[in-house]
């Protein structure tokens, strides 16, 4: 008796449903494999058909579902007859299905633990790398896996104890001459080796000049995916790493998850994470690596490095920040905000607006394109307060906003909010302040 023939499960042809498509900037084209989507004038998709090989990819990321899979009538009796055999136990193409299943989990399986990469220069780390050790620890618990640092340096060693300190548990590190100096190429070799002999399913950086240059280096060889600039994470009840960040220019803040490939990878903007309290004599496994790498072979060399003796203003450190926007109405009015943060021993920041219309300088500006910040006090004057200047604020310890519209989004994430003329506001504050002083010092 002849074996039934088993039936291939036909994956159709995307097309579009009319009147649905919101126009969102050909995300479907972007992720089709094959070419198979052209737009129209109107920024709607045309599918070409003979090209489609219905990978669901275009229905997958379409924000509308503005796009469906279309069976002829054949493939529709095919789809029944599967239904039926599955029905009756019978297998089929679902066999099939089950086995690239298994052969995922299999491979996401193989993946374990959440990494850091403790950026360094000449020794001194940055704080970023400390800040992610805080949200990579609670993502270790929530999966129920260890916490792990890279350190990738020449006489670094002593990072590794200082990432105990911050919650790992185990620190693998290369430490060698080639690594005195930062350069893509040899950098981008050690973590890769790392990668590939431990298997790590989470990767944080920090979204530096650094972590940005390395991680997407690494996503590109290791082929997987990469979420930049994200300002929060979590893990599912699948393992997947849940990475929020804003999108469309700030406009909705968008959830990403690479469920398919490993390690996940992430990088984070300083300050956006909270700094995790630190544990003297926390203790760990130092796990000791080494790559062969010929310096003659790296075709870039640090020849000399060159110090900015610029005494510039670090917002993104000060505890008390006082920004001014579009109703400061003019640069010489942030003389007056100059007043207020030197009362409170504090920094100038501005928003987008101000800094556009040329009222202070580029590294002033709190927001999205600018700097994040978490200062004990943001005081925001004449800010509306657009989700992009937001999401480089709202995570300060208390946000005072003065502005003459009570409607103002600022209001929303406002601690305390004071609705009037900000030329009066302000300056009554700095006298109340000198007052205060002034008392103190009588007393």
């Amino acid at each position: 008796m002849t074996e039934p023939k088993k039936l291939k499960k036909p994956r159709g042809k995307a097309r579009l449903i009319e009147g649905k498509c919101i126009s969102c900037g050909a995300r479907c084209q972007s992720a089709c494999p094959v070419d198979a989507i052209e737009m129209s004038e109107a920024g709607e998709p045309i599918v070409l058909t003979e090209k489609c090989i219905g990978c669901l990819k275009c229905v997958k990321v379409c924000p509308a579902s503005a796009l469906e899979m279309f069976f002829t009538p054949e493939e529709l009796k095919i789809l029944e007859e599967l239904a039926r055999q599955q029905a009756a136990g019978e297998g089929g193409a679902a066999e099939e299905e089950d086995a690239e299943e298994a052969a995922l989990a299999k491979m996401l399986a193989a993946y374990r633990g959440v990494w850091v990469f403790v950026e360094q220069t000449e020794g001194e780390p940055a704080k970023v790398s400390w800040e992610l050790m805080g949200v990579g620890a609670q993502l270790a618990r929530d999966i129920g896996t260890e916490l792990c640092a890279i350190v990738i340096g020449h006489g670094v060693e002593p990072l590794c104890q200082e990432a105990f300190a911050y919650g790992a548990t185990k620190a693998y590190l290369m430490d060698q001459e080639v690594f005195r100096f930062y350069r893509t190429e040899p950098y981008l070799d050690a973590c890769c080796h790392l990668i590939d002999k431990y298997k790590p399913e989470i990767i944080l950086m920090g979204a530096t000049g650094m972590g940005r240059d390395l991680a997407g280096a690494v996503a590109t060889r290791v082929k997987t995916g990469l979420t930049a600039d994200c300002t929060g994470l979590g893990v599912d009840d699948k393992r997947n790493l849940r990475q929020t960040r804003p999108a469309f220019g700030g406009n909705i803040m968008a959830t990403i998850m690479c469920d398919k490939f490993r390690p996940q990878m992430s990088t984070v903007r300083p300050h956006v994470m909270p700094m995790p309290e630190r544990k003297e004599g926390a203790a760990g496994v130092i796990v000791r690596e080494e790559i062969a790498l010929n310096e003659a072979d790296i075709l870039t060399k640090v020849l000399e490095i060159i110090k900015d003796k610029k005494a510039g203003i670090d917002n993104a450190g000060a505890e008390f920040i006082v920004s001014g926007g579009r109703g400061m109405m003019g640069p010489e009015n942030f003389a007056m905000l100059q007043e207020l943060a030197d009362e409170l021993g504090g920094v100038v920041g501005a928003s987008r607006s101000a800094v556009d219309a040329g009222w202070m300088p580029h590294d002033r500006q709190v927001g999205q394109t600018g700097k994040t910040v978490r200062p004990k006090i943001y005081i925001a004057c004449g800010i509306s307060g657009a989700i992009q200047h937001l999401v480089g604020m709202q995570d300060s310890d208390v946000v005072i906003a003065i502005n003459r519209d009570k409607e103002a989004p600022i209001f929303q994430v406002a601690t305390y909010g004071i609705v009037g003329d900000l030329f009066k506001v302000v300056p009554a504050i700095i006298s109340r302040l000198r007052e205060l002083k002034a008392s103190r010092i009588k007393g």
